[in-house]
């Protein structure tokens, strides 16, 4: 049996590894962007001079032939669903058995004029880094469009080289969409911070063209322009599916899939940012452009095609991230506007660059989730506490299980504990710092 995989990103290329683990199918991974699977959450290190290219890439060049996972170069243009026949822009074509679809996403456009200018790009594929590579040199300012965890990466890149760069952000408040007011206020200040010029209430209108096809300025909605050499476009990514218009393929915001991640089509998959749940799992959405949701998808579609029936469970939701120097955590249901069934309790360090919000069921007293900013958790103890409904008070008292930051750094359990006590009119005590040992113990119980 061969098996074509589309899209050499985190899903195709598990998917691969695993299909191989458990078959001797011939396997062939198809990418238009480079020839080997590199670690895309990486790319802002690379512009930084963190790392290299080469150490982006997880595996050594020869790991694929050693297992014999054929990798081939090109843009697939067409897909014959029936005749399983793939057919490329150079005019070539191959034959499946089965097709994984694992084409990612792609930057949101929204046809504003001089988007498809030079100079302006996302931040989502290898060619995006090139491209604001080759700009850099000699550019006196960049202009981010867009509000949200990408945006925010490429202002930090362009910063770190002291070029200016403006975030333009339609919101009243960064990402204010999703983060609850108080963290939402920590991010504009941090941004502020780093003396990055981030433009709240301001929306693009149009990009402007310097007569040579190239953007040399914005005009925002407010009347405002801003003079620049590069255009970020970073407001979201949707499912990368334009291609797949007449294969008869059921597709509505992405790839439309069951829980074993099959297609509308016989012997067609669809996994990754580029996949859709047909019925997600309760507290998850229906399109998830998450790395390890990909990584998932691509674990569970190699066991489905191989034989083993597996249907597709991302758990708890969880999401992690920086916002430039404050680190950030998310576990299950945390929302930029509570349900009025959901108490929180909301602790905020003095310096305004740390918080923890733990979130839970005012009727049923569980834990509901955890925001954490500045602050780690362990994310297994916090998906159990989750995952089993546990009693709010059993969490606080126990909030030193979750700790995670390193030795010696300063611990502020007790301090939400209060908090919560003052709430409650209740006298909770936080129990003693644990050892690994028990929180080994807790996890295996």
């Amino acid at each position: 049996m061969h098996i074509a995989i589309i899209g050499n990103g985190i899903s195709g290329i598990t998917a691969a590894r695993f299909i191989r683990k458990l078959s001797d199918h011939k396997i062939t991974v198809i990418s238009a962007e480079t020839d080997h699977f590199f670690s895309r959450t990486a790319l802002m290190y690379i512009y930084m001079g963190h790392m290299r290219y080469e150490d982006t890439k997880p595996y050594e060049d020869w790991f694929w032939e050693k297992n014999r996972i054929e990798l081939k170069r090109g843009y697939v243009e067409q897909i014959d669903t029936k005749g399983k026949k793939l057919t490329f822009k150079a005019g070539d074509t191959l034959s499946y058995d089965k097709l994984i679809l694992a084409t990612g996403s792609k930057p949101n456009k929204f046809g504003w004029p001089g988007q498809d200018l030079k100079r302006v790009h996302g931040l989502y594929s290898y060619q995006d880094l090139e491209a604001m590579e080759k700009y850099s040199d000699g550019l006196k300012r960049a202009v981010v469009v867009g509000g949200g965890l990408i945006g925010l990466e490429m202002a930090e890149m362009f910063h770190s080289r002291h070029i200016p760069v403006t975030i333009l952000v339609r919101e009243k408040s960064y990402w204010n969409g999703v983060m609850p007011p108080e963290e939402s206020e920590m991010i504009n200040r941090e941004i502020y911070r780093h003396k990055i010029d981030l433009q709240l209430s301001e929306e693009l209108d149009e990009i402007i063209d310097n007569g040579q096809g190239e953007a040399c300025a914005v005009v925002t909605k407010s009347g405002k322009r801003i003079e620049c050499g590069f255009v970020g476009l970073t407001a979201g990514v949707s499912p990368n599916i334009k291609f797949l218009a007449d294969t008869g393929i059921e597709t509505k915001r992405g790839i439309l899939v069951n829980e074993h991640l099959e297609t509308s089509i016989p012997d067609v998959y669809a996994i990754g940012d580029c996949s859709e749940q047909r019925e997600p799992k309760p507290g998850r959405r229906s399109v998830e452009a998450i790395w390890y949701t990909g990584r998932m998808m691509g674990e569970t579609v190699a066991y489905n095609i191989c034989g083993k029936s597996v249907a597709y469970d991302p758990g708890i939701w969880f999401n992690s991230a920086k916002f430039l120097d404050i680190e950030y955590q998310v576990y299950g249901d945390v929302r930029a506007n509570q349900p009025e069934a959901h108490k929180m309790i909301y602790w905020e360090h003095p310096d305004g660059r740390k918080s923890i919000r733990i979130i839970y069921d005012e009727d049923q007293g569980h834990i509901v989730g955890f925001n954490l900013m500045g602050v780690r958790f362990r994310h297994e103890v916090c998906e159990k506490w989750i995952r089993e409904k546990t009693n709010i008070e059993a969490v606080i008292t126990n909030l030193g299980l979750a700790n995670f930051d390193p030795e010696f750094y300063e611990k502020h359990e007790a301090e939400v504990v209060n908090i919560y006590n003052l709430q409650s009119e209740k006298k909770v005590s936080l129990k003693p710092e644990r050892s690994w040992n028990k929180v080994f113990a807790f996890l295996k119980s």
